[in-house]
């Protein structure tokens, strides 16, 4: 994760593994130094703002620092890295639009440029009030990336796909794979358990964030033997990265570590 030192906007926000600010070759050298000695291997580099803010001030500092990572990418000897289109969660898909074309295509041709592959994540952005009622990300649906890639036709803008986002509008996780094969740049491992005591309580007009929980795979709604077989018929080799958002494990690094030993044991049986 690479976002700028300083203020955290959000919760999972705010986490700087690697200060793309001034990266330089050296400090990308150490880097990849630092990852061969404690054998990690990176994936791709994270940054999720959102580039479509209707704050121009603050939209344009999203985009400087995006192109920044794009740039450290190319740097470390990557090929990905992950972000969120944005939106202007005050107006329709539609209102957005001309604005995503004018943000998106020029940071495409960057991307291009350097030889990085943009992954867009699904999230929808929509889970707490100051988020209502649009969400602060366009490309949730596939509607929205037929006409995303159709707009923006380049190898180098696809997905960062997260399969738990498909479970809160209660979409098929598995159903968009086979049509978007050739875009799925990356792909996350979480999972969602839907409260159904709390929406009993609230209903599912309430912000998500009231009924909607984030889960370690394995432990909510996701069938992953479902999901893993339907990614093996595609031609995706990429990785499957376990992202854990799970509270229920704690918040301390031995939390952490279990979370990810538990998510592992869960996935393992359906790689070879």
């Amino acid at each position: 994760m690479c976002w700028p030192i300083g203020k955290v906007e959000r919760k999972y926000a705010g986490v700087t593994h690697v200060d793309v600010t001034r990266f330089t070759r050296t400090q990308a050298d150490d880097v990849n130094a630092l990852c061969a000695t404690y054998e990690v291997r990176l994936s791709a580099l994270g940054y999720y703002p959102n580039p479509l803010d209707p704050d121009p001030a603050g939209a344009t500092r999203c985009i400087d620092h995006l192109k920044r990572v794009i740039v450290a990418a190319e740097k470390l000897g990557l090929t990905n890295v992950n972000t969120f289109v944005g939106r202007d969660w005050t107006k329709s898909v539609d209102d957005n639009w001309p604005r995503f074309l004018k943000t998106w295509r020029p940071l495409v041709a960057f991307a291009e440029d350097h030889g990085i592959k943009v992954g867009i994540e699904n999230c929808p952005m929509f889970f707490t009030r100051d988020e209502w009622p649009g969400g602060k990300n366009l490309a949730t649906t596939p509607v929205i990336w037929r006409r995303m890639f159709s707009d923006i036709p380049s190898r180098h803008f696809g997905l960062n796909y997260d399969p738990s986002h498909f479970v809160l509008p209660q979409m098929d996780p598995a159903s968009p794979l086979r049509e978007f094969q050739e875009k799925l740049f990356h792909l996350h491992a979480k999972d969602v358990k839907i409260r159904r005591d709390r929406i009993n309580e609230v209903g599912v007009f309430a912000h998500p964030l009231e009924w909607h929980q984030p889960r370690i795979p394995g432990y909510g709604e996701m069938d992953w033997g479902r999901f893993m077989s339907a990614l093996m018929e595609t031609t995706y080799r990429g990785p499957v990265c376990i992202e854990v958002e799970d509270d229920t494990f704690g918040r301390t690094l031995a939390g952490r570590q279990q979370a990810l030993r538990t998510a592992r044991n869960t996935l393992a049986p359906h790689f070879p």
